[in-house]
């Protein structure tokens, strides 16, 4: 069984000695960012910072910068997936096993998420300006939320079944935004937030957000999966952690984890783009500023004994690194089947993960003969 919150990943974490717990003050302002960069680069332990200067809540780096940690936090996982994985590459490889099929219906009924009244995430509301105010890098255009989870939903098909949960960045101070009322949300056209955003803006609808930071570490893997269409990130976050994920809806708001760490609650302003950026990038250099969508913040929720997770993004290697050669390793012998022909694949961790890809295969493509 996987963690159920934030809070048992770390005590975990701490009982297996994997896990260093740091009581001094330390200045969210570019100290904290280096320390964890520093412990990431020699293969430390995840860090827990429990005085942050100017902040209440404790800071959670360096969860997922090795990947034998990794392996460890998702220790549980890896056999679910394989049993899904065996499923979408040889379907009849599982019934020539039929052994194997009575773990089958448990693990897809963790895919279910499930309602629930109340919710450890909606216990305490704050502010904005109240939260960690993370800024990594010299130039960084001001604090940003680097481990967020955004989930959103289709406007013409509500609830979680078409909903989007992605890692796109969030920027909670400087540049133009209102302070504590607007955050700046970084994303791609064609993600599927960006595929929401459209769908409202033809409807004339506004496109409600939450910002979710921690809970399960389930939930953060899962927002950056290269997942099929159709399938719910939330869904797949319960599978990764053994337990369906439970949501908690607050009155007129979307639904959010019930387990999470914080939520802030907003909308997408119609037709407003505000300057996002520069931000020390995973590609080793400053993204610069461009306007992106701007979030009208409605609520900040937190849960006692919140922890707010975050990581630094740089010149590879960094933490990123780990999350692409996991998912490689849950989804590697997903290739075949989903690419006919192609029979490996590796993300190019110096070019930062995702923008290089190298495939091997064999040539499917016959020409005609010479006439």
């Amino acid at each position: 069984m996987g963690y159920k919150s934030m809070a048992d990943c770390v005590a975990d974490l701490k009982r297996h000695k994997l896990l260093r717990q740091i009581d001094c003050e330390v200045d969210p302002h570019l100290e904290i960012g280096m320390i964890q960069r520093r412990v990431c680069e020699n293969r430390g332990p995840a860090l827990l910072f429990t005085n942050i200067k100017g902040c209440e809540f404790p800071l959670l780096g360096n969860l997922f910068a090795t990947l034998e940690r990794t392996r460890f936090i998702f220790r549980d996982a890896l056999k679910r997936i394989e049993l899904l994985s065996d499923l979408k590459v040889d379907p009849a490889r599982i019934f020539r096993q039929p052994a194997r099929l009575r773990h089958l219906p448990q693990a897809l009924m963790h895919m279910l998420p499930h309602r629930v009244k109340e919710g450890a995430v909606v216990a305490r509301q704050t502010s904005i300006e109240r939260l960690p105010q993370l800024k990594s890098w010299p130039d960084d255009g001001g604090a940003f939320i680097t481990l967020p989870q955004v989930y959103s939903e289709d406007p013409g098909k509500p609830g979680w079944r078409s909903s989007n949960l992605g890692m796109y960045r969030v920027q909670i101070s400087g540049g133009d935004y209102e302070p504590g009322r607007e955050v700046g949300l970084h994303y791609q056209l064609h993600r599927g937030i960006g595929l929401h955003h459209a769908a409202a803006r033809e409807s004339g609808q506004p496109l409600k957000v939450n910002i979710i930071v921690g809970g399960p570490p389930s939930l953060a893997l899962a927002a950056v999966m290269p997942l099929p269409d159709g399938m719910p990130e939330i869904a797949f976050a319960g599978l990764l952690g053994g337990h369906s994920i439970p949501l908690v809806q607050p009155e007129g708001g979307l639904v959010m984890p019930a387990e999470a760490d914080f939520c802030i609650c907003g909308t997408i302003l119609e037709n407003k783009l505000l300057p996002e950026g520069p931000f020390g990038d995973h590609l080793g250099y400053y993204s610069l500023q461009h306007g992106f969508p701007v979030v009208r913040v409605d609520k900040v929720y937190h849960r006692l004994g919140a922890i707010w997770p975050f990581t630094t993004v740089g010149r590879p290697p960094q933490e990123d690194t780990t999350f692409g050669k996991f998912i490689h390793e849950l989804t590697g012998d997903l290739i075949p089947s989903v690419l006919p022909g192609v029979t490996g694949v590796h993300a190019v961790d110096a070019a930062g993960v995702h923008p290089l890809l190298l495939a091997q295969g064999s040539e499917r493509y016959l020409p005609y003969e010479e006439r």
